[in-house]
């Protein structure tokens, strides 16, 4: 492309663009309306331009011009509690319902995972004595041990405060480092269900597995789903980097991106939620098959948020990531 014919041939328009631009909202019906084909044209330049000539400076001026006339075109949106409200009833959810596939198996195996060191701890000796002396070990696991102690030796705000923390932490881990072909993800998730799994493999050894159980699984349940969901996602991200599918690496890279990190959002609230059953239900003196029915209507309720809410806003084509207003503009590409 010979470089000066082709600025020749559309400088006019440029300039005609930039004098729209800067005479902003006092524009007439007719001339927004040119403005938008000029921005449309403008954008197929620079896309040109960038393929075949790419001079700094010609890109540096239609780069601008397209970013200005892009901002006047679409304007500036601001978010709004309507905004909130669709990402609690649609776009979370069904972020959360299209990656079922991957969050459901990733749930199942880690769990048979936490079940085998479980068991494999609490039927060798020889391990549960390389994790701690035989002193220490029973100060874990008697009545009033720490494995007890240590749901009510804080105050409850605090220590849901804290949990809520660590745990928003380490999912939004899993969504993050996903893109690093999901490798970290499954370190996390592994350390994750070695800690659940020395649990039981020493309450179990030492016949209070029941009273472990007690514990955990009254916060457990959505605390975990939530850590699954992130995981799996996570571990989506991952293989997206492998197999973007009919997109481009970029654009299927950015899409699952920005679901992600709707995802971390909703995840920081429904652990929240776990942090608070944690600090105030677990240590509570309720009986446990109450602390344990909390645990289950809490989990219960996230799931048919999940399968009713979302799935409705999945298949009404809500993929949980950004509008099209909201997203960047894809300028077209030479063939």
């Amino acid at each position: 492309m010979d470089l000066d014919v082709f600025v020749t041939a559309h400088r006019t328009e440029w300039d005609r663009l930039e004098h729209l631009l800067r005479r902003g909202r006092r524009l007439t019906g007719a001339e927004a309306d040119e403005l938008v084909v000029l921005y449309q044209r403008t954008a197929t330049h620079l896309s040109l331009v960038q393929s075949s000539s790419p001079d700094p400076l010609l890109t540096g001026r239609l780069t601008q011009l397209v970013a200005r006339a892009r901002s006047t075109v679409t304007g500036t949106r601001k978010a709004s509690w309507r905004d909130a409200a669709r990402f609690l009833t649609a776009g979370f959810p069904a972020a959360v319902y299209r990656s079922r596939h991957w969050w459901i198996p990733t749930a199942v195996l880690s769990t048979v995972v936490a079940a085998l060191l479980g068991w494999w701890i609490g039927t060798h000796p020889e391990v549960q004595a390389a994790i701690a002396a035989p002193a220490d070990l029973r100060a874990m696991t008697r009545p009033g041990g720490e494995y007890e102690t240590y749901y009510s030796t804080h105050p409850a705000a605090s220590f849901a405060a804290q949990v809520w923390t660590n745990n928003a932490q380490a999912a939004a881990l899993c969504l993050i480092l996903g893109a690093f072909l999901g490798i970290p993800v499954i370190w996390i998730l592994f350390l994750n269900m070695l800690n659940l799994g020395v649990g039981i493999g020493l309450m179990s050894s030492a016949g209070r597995l029941d009273v472990f159980l007690g514990l955990v699984l009254p916060h457990g349940l959505l605390e975990l789903t939530a850590v699954f969901v992130a995981a799996g996602t996570g571990l989506r991200l991952g293989w997206t980097v492998i197999d973007p599918g009919p997109l481009s690496r970029r654009t299927a890279l950015a899409q699952q991106g920005r679901a992600a990190l709707g995802m971390a959002i909703g995840l920081a609230l429904v652990l929240f939620v776990s942090g608070l059953i944690e600090g105030f239900v677990t240590p509570s003196g309720l009986p446990t098959w109450a602390r344990i029915t909390i645990g289950i209507a809490a989990e219960l309720a996230f799931l048919a948020y999940v399968y009713i809410l979302g799935g409705r806003a999945a298949r009404a084509g809500d993929t949980g990531d950004l509008t099209a207003v909201e997203r960047s503009a894809e300028l077209p590409t030479a063939a």
